[in-house]
């Protein structure tokens, strides 16, 4: 089970690095951030989700936002 977690990581970390080549921003909780941020809040705050919101400018990606989930 190790290593599907460990390459759905890599999966991860290697899109998040496709967006940041591309111009494309992230961000995490609100803060500008970085794909090797994103990856260590994941790993560290392993009970905690994340949900992503993809924001477009004139039909364009520009920014992908990864906020926590908490519940109410």
């Amino acid at each position: 089970m190790r290593n599907k977690h460990n390459s759905s990581g890599y999966a991860l970390m290697v899109e998040l690095q496709n967006f940041e080549q591309q111009g494309i921003s992230i961000w995490l909780e609100g803060n500008p951030s970085s794909s090797a941020d994103v990856m260590n809040a994941i790993r560290v705050r392993e009970g905690i989700s994340y949900m992503r919101d993809y924001v477009f400018q004139s039909g364009e990606l520009s920014e992908v936002r990864f906020d926590k989930i908490t519940k109410s």
